[in-house]
């Protein structure tokens, strides 16, 4: 046997898979950061940009626009390119968009500038789930999903409470260019560091059969939408965007407004409540993972989440007289069983051909971002439609039968998820093979 051969039959060292892992989730962090980064910024941008609830709520959406439009062609490079061209090209792309947004002298501007960040963004949770798949064994795979949505999710935090006070010594411009410079530098670590399978540095691969594809062939975007016509994941397409988005239009734009006008909050302090809510999303995201690879199944926990979810926002809307402290604790507890919502990227995986993996990932996550694409320009129209007039400082103020009108919208979305996930078929962690 060849020296080659010999060395093929082990697999990657465990801190070497974590490394190219980690690589791809540093961008997937930086990306999360913009995307809810609007949420402590809505002063400033309503300000510098003369606009209004809906005016912002589409300005923050343009994000959601172009990472959605994304998802489809993410998932056939990732097929076909691998990650590790995608997440070098989206880093770059990404390093742009932020000194645009941040330089931005017009809302013209500051739109093209958001759209290139979400557009770029859009490649890396794919990709970061392709590198799964490939260097980690298939009972690790739930598990690393919900990692990701932990650095994510970490870096949505870094977008709370220490974006705040940055931005309070630095202003938001000089934030937002920061982080264009670091992911920059981050597109020439991960050229560096990261391959698409282990197989590129030697080692025997994790992925199963097909799934190490051919990056030759770039499949038709008819052929990946096809895969739609299975009934799981058209389900699971649809599904997501009721935990998501409700998350993310809460903590990534109208929460902080909201918690300032109910309960007199300074900025930092409201920032801090959305803060919990997605360091519980968080935690609920790896959590949910792991015990649905320890228990051999998807659907239960991922439907609980949701069911729990929906709940959580009911109370926070229909509850007379609820006092902070039970403000906090159910948005830990929404925050919490949201991260349900990372079941079905392994859900969905199993649920069509080991081949398309990259692809039926990009179409799960094209549904997790339908959520906050709709909610976040819907919830602004809401809330200026419900507007009393009221203005300081040329900012438009909101009053709180305008937010519960708006937050009505997320109880709708969640109750229809709730009945998509129902009529799902379990995989029992088992992946499909035709």
């Amino acid at each position: 046997m060849s020296g080659r051969h010999a060395e093929l039959r082990v697999k990657p060292p465990g801190w070497l898979a974590w490394a190219v892992w980690s690589a791809g989730a540093a961008f997937y962090l930086l990306g999360f950061f913009q995307r809810v980064a609007p949420a402590v910024m809505t002063t400033e941008l309503m300000r510098d940009f003369a606009i209004g609830a809906t005016g912002l709520g589409n300005l923050s959406a343009l994000y959601f626009y172009s990472y959605v439009a994304m998802q489809v062609p993410t998932g056939i490079l990732a097929d076909a390119w691998g990650p590790r061209k995608l997440l070098t090209a989206g880093a770059l792309a990404f390093g742009v968009g932020a000194f645009l947004f941040g330089a931005a002298g017009s809302l013209l501007l500051a739109g093209t500038g958001r759209v290139l960040v979400g557009a770029s963004a859009a490649v890396a949770f794919v990709a970061l789930l392709k590198l799964a798949a490939h260097w980690f064994k298939p009972s690790h795979y739930g598990l690393a999903s919900g990692l990701a949505l932990l650095v994510g999710v970490i870096g949505a935090l870094s977008a709370g409470v220490p974006l705040r006070l940055a931005m309070d010594h630095f202003g938001w411009r000089a934030v937002t260019a920061a982080t264009g410079a670091a992911t920059l530098v981050l597109a020439g670590v991960i050229w560096v560091l990261v391959r698409d399978d282990p197989r590129d540095r030697g080692f025997l691969s994790h992925a199963q059969g097909a799934a190490y594809v051919s990056k030759t062939a770039l499949r038709s975007l008819g052929e990946s939408l096809s895969l739609l016509r299975r009934r799981n994941v058209l389900l699971l397409f649809l599904a997501p965007g009721g935990l998501v988005g409700p998350v993310l239009s809460f903590a990534g734009l109208w929460g902080v407004p909201y918690l300032r006008t109910a309960f007199d909050l300074v900025p930092a302090e409201a920032a801090g409540l959305c803060s919990l809510m997605l360091l519980c999303w968080a935690v609920g995201g790896p959590l949910a993972g792991w015990l649905s690879d320890r228990w051999g199944r998807r659907k239960p926990l991922y439907l609980g989440g949701c069911l729990l979810s929906t709940l959580g926002w009911a109370g926070l809307l229909f509850w007379p007289g609820l006092p902070l402290g039970g403000v906090a604790a159910l948005l830990a507890l929404v925050g919490l069983a949201s991260g349900g919502m990372i079941v079905g990227f392994a859900f969905g995986k199993e649920s069509a051909p080991a081949g398309l993996a990259g692809t039926v990932s990009g179409l799960v996550n094209m549904g997790v971002m339908l959520g906050p694409t709709i909610l976040q320009p819907a919830m602004g129209w809401a809330l200026d439609a419900m507007w009393t007039g009221q203005a300081v400082d040329g900012v438009r103020l909101y009053d709180l039968p305008a937010y519960r009108a708006a937050f009505s919208l997320i109880l709708i979305w969640g109750a229809a998820a709730c009945g998509l996930l129902a009529l799902t078929r379990e995989t029992y962690c088992r992946q499909a093979r035709d």
